[in-house]
């Protein structure tokens, strides 16, 4: 189970176990948290960045994975695509099949157009999968959206675009309720009153959860939705590259198929990129809770085709991914988990923060406990700090872990760990991509015409850093509106001729800025995953 060092440091844990029940750390002040940033989070090494050299975003930084990627040609430039051959036709083209992607498909589909879903992978391949610990919304007496807008505002240091926060909050109700008589099976008393929880910089219990697998719990009921209404979804299929028109928007776009390597070309009156994230870029060599699929696929062929992006230098490492067993290595353990009563210690046994600051902050505070104060477990692969699961059940009760995180407690029992009797090992691990597309309070990107984005390729609602469970409600707050407004400007688009020369034009910006490369983007799959043909 553990080496004998590791059981030398439970004892520790185990012996301050009942003193740090009766006293919980303080919470810091604004200014030590900023100091703890600026010295310990990812986002502030500066090494790590590169600056865009061409397009909307040129002169700002971004990882250098991502510049890396909007420094690459097109997959196609060069390649000999019929425009005139049009192999599907349709009213919303959407592109990405998880969490938000579904909503705005059902959403469309509901306003009369023709939807078709594109996913590289299959339908629910999705990081809405990976999601755990709930889905934030302020509908019960002692709450409001206003005090939900407040901590998502200050939790993402006051740079959320307001229109777009203001919507997330102000809808999440409704979107409970319309997720709720789709058939998800929230966690209810026994009066059928759903129950909530803290998050990480929450000010009141509105975190409401399916168990700890409420992202799969979502995806299921909206990934059945789509089918019973029988909306196409091409899967296994990749949208390499966006098609405008004459007049300059955007009208389509080309596809790959994954298993055969043959293009075709896709003609639609509106598009909504809902791609996710970028975990699989495995920024800084982290490790990621992401699902196969999240190489930030939206963010190069949005950017391509002229939208700017916005925060694309902010990234979410979720202080809790599992640092050991090697074989789950990254793997998520739910901000739950903490809200349930888990508290952080070190090697010592000592609580080195509150339990439910904010992610970046308690990030931060895990990476300086292992690295200048030393106080981190030593594990196969670096090093992590105790999450002291034991303390769920003293605090709750005999079963209380089975109860409210069945999934988390399976996924250690398989590897001889009972987080009831000891606790688990955790780092920080590449989670969420807080930037991304920049879009208005309607979904539309602020430079193209007909293209709209939702989901984790958005950039903006959340600033830069998101709190727990804002995420999967924003896949369904912003997915639904996307679909709502892609399908109303279907009704009254003409398109014009179909044309590729924005790719052209980004090959010479790249030539203009003395940018020589052979590689092409976007990436579709981990590098560890890439053969080519």
């Amino acid at each position: 189970m553990f080496t004998p060092e590791m059981m030398e440091s439970v004892k520790k844990v185990e012996a301050t176990r009942d003193a740090r029940m009766q006293t919980e750390p303080r919470r810091m002040t604004a200014e030590e948290k900023d100091e703890l940033l600026k010295a310990f989070h990812p986002d502030y090494r500066q090494e790590a960045f590169s600056e865009i050299k061409i397009g909307p975003n040129k002169g700002e930084k971004a990882p250098q994975e991502l510049a890396h990627l909007l420094h690459s040609n097109s997959r196609i430039l060069g390649e000999d695509i019929d425009l005139t051959k049009i192999d599907y036709d349709t009213d919303v083209l959407i592109i990405g099949g998880g969490g938000a992607g579904a909503s705005a498909a059902i959403e469309a589909h509901e306003a009369g157009a023709d939807v078709m879903i594109v996913t590289k992978l299959r339908i629910g391949d999705a990081n809405t999968m990976m999601a755990e610990g709930g889905i934030q919304a302020a509908d019960k007496p002692n709450d409001s959206p206003v005090q939900h807008y407040l901590d998502a505002f200050g939790g993402g240091h006051f740079a959320a675009r307001p229109e777009l926060l203001k919507r997330l909050v102000m809808e999440a109700p409704d979107a409970i309720k319309w997720l709720n008589e789709l058939g998800v099976m929230f966690d209810k008393d026994d009066d059928g009153v759903m129950v909530t929880t803290h998050g990480g910089g929450t000010s009141r219990k509105r975190m409401h959860a399916c168990k700890d697998y409420s992202g799969a719990e979502i995806m299921r009921t909206v990934r059945d939705e789509v089918i019973n209404r029988k909306i196409p979804v091409i899967e296994f299929t990749s949208a390499v590259e966006l098609i405008k028109d004459t007049n300059g928007h955007v009208a389509g776009a080309v596809l790959l198929n994954m298993e055969t390597g043959d293009y075709m070309v896709a003609r639609a009156k509106t598009v909504i990129i809902a791609t996710g994230g970028a975990g699989r870029m495995h920024y800084q060599n982290f490790p990621t809770s992401n699902h196969y699929g999240a190489t930030a696929d939206g963010l190069v062929l949005g950017y391509r085709a002229g939208a700017p992006l916005l925060y694309q230098d902010t990234i979410q490492y979720h202080p809790t991914g599992v640092a050991y067993p090697s074989q789950i290595f990254g793997a998520l353990v739910t901000e739950k988990v903490r809200s349930l009563g888990a508290m952080l210690v070190n090697v010592d046994g000592e609580a080195f923060m509150h339990p439910l600051e904010t992610r970046d902050v308690s990030a931060a505070s895990i990476i300086r406990e292992c690295t200048a104060r030393g106080k981190g477990v030593d594990t196969p692969l670096g090093s992590g700090v105790w999450l002291d699961t034991p303390m769920i059940e003293k605090l709750g009760g005999p079963g209380t872990i089975e109860k409210r995180i069945p999934a988390m407690l399976r996924m250690y029992l398989n590897y001889d760990i009972d987080m009831r009797k000891v606790p688990i090992l955790v780092y920080p691990t590449l989670h969420y991509q807080n930037g991304g597309l920049e879009i208005g309070g309607d979904g539309f990107t602020k430079a193209i015409d007909n293209l709209l984005v939702a989901g984790e390729a958005v950039g903006g609602i959340h600033g830069r850093n998101r709190l727990m469970g804002n995420s999967l409600l924003d896949i369904i707050v912003f997915g639904r509106n996307a679909g709502k407004a892609a399908a109303a400007k279907a009704k009254e688009i003409e398109l014009g001729e179909l044309t590729l020369k924005h790719i052209e034009d980004y090959a010479a910006a790249l030539n203009e800025a003395g940018i020589e490369t052979n590689d092409v983007s976007p990436l579709l799959l981990p590098k560890y995953a890439r053969h080519e043909r």
